[in-house]
């Protein structure tokens, strides 16, 4: 079901959302070699919880921990785990916090020690794709201009987009309406409205769009070993525009990248 949102609810899911890009900040200085994926998982809880929150993932659907971490070929939904990252990894972290009822919900693909180019150009695709289909996110354009301007944008760089995970409604529930697929044709879907409120998050796999799911019943991995990347923010729409919520900018300074890719995004209202 698809809940509209008042600003008054958009700006406290903006705290929510917040809280998790700073929480990634914090992370970005801490992925490096020979550190664990479950390290990083208790320095995420204890952020969370020290900002007022409580992590949005830790016991959702019965899953044990605050971080899904999705290294290389995993796509999405990795426990965290004892084995360290090594030098040429990518590993996704996908972050969930919950503040006065509403959830945040965002995800970043970091590079661990020097990244081989191959990767570095599909990780930059896939970021761009999230923003090619940020700008279809505004009212009167539907849920399939989304889904086809992040395909369109992804395959024409031969990269495989994945089918069976989608983006989704955020709000007072982790999954709400509408779903959000990374692959759609113009016109089609749900329309879009003011006060709309999705987390939208291109899938994308360097060789073949298919994936399988390991036997814990949440790993899910790339069919052919390649690997994957995954990027996402939390967006609503104000004024019929795309307005973020969510952000990189802590993930940038912790980096030392400059960037002005969400600039068209914030309209900052109040």
């Amino acid at each position: 079901m698809i809940k509209i949102k008042t600003r008054e609810e958009i700006e406290l899911m903006r705290e929510s959302a917040l809280i998790v890009s700073k929480t990634l900040g914090m992370l970005a200085k801490e992925v490096k070699p020979g550190v664990s994926t479950l390290q990083l998982d208790k320095l995420a809880e204890e952020f969370i919880r020290d900002h007022g929150a409580i992590p949005g993932f830790l016991g959702l659907y019965d899953f044990p921990n605050t971080l899904c971490m999705s290294p290389n070929a995993q796509v999405v939904h990795g426990f965290p785990t004892k084995e360290p990252l090594k030098e040429g990894d990518i590993i996704s972290i996908d972050c969930g916090a919950l503040k006065n009822e509403f959830y945040g919900d965002h995800a970043y693909t970091f590079e661990v020690g020097e990244v081989d180019e191959a990767t570095k150009k599909l990780l930059k695709v896939t970021k761009e794709s999230l923003y090619i289909g940020i700008r279809e996110f505004k009212a009167g354009n539907r849920v399939g201009d989304v889904g086809f301007a992040i395909q369109e944008y992804c395959e024409n760089h031969g990269y495989g987009i994945v089918r069976e995970l989608v983006g989704h409604g955020l709000g007072k529930k982790m999954h709400e309406g509408p779903e959000m697929p990374n692959y759609g044709k113009r016109g089609r879907g749900k329309k879009f409205k003011e006060g709309m409120t999705v987390a939208i998050e291109p899938m994308v796999n360097m060789g073949t769009h298919k994936i399988k799911q390991l036997k814990d019943g949440w790993t899910i991995l790339t069919q052919d070993g390649q690997p994957s990347a995954h990027f996402e923010h939390d967006v609503a729409i104000v004024d019929g525009k795309p307005e973020l919520l969510s952000t990189f900018k802590y993930v940038y300074e912790a980096l030392g990248i400059k960037s002005n890719e969400e600039d068209e995004f914030r309209h900052e209202f109040h």
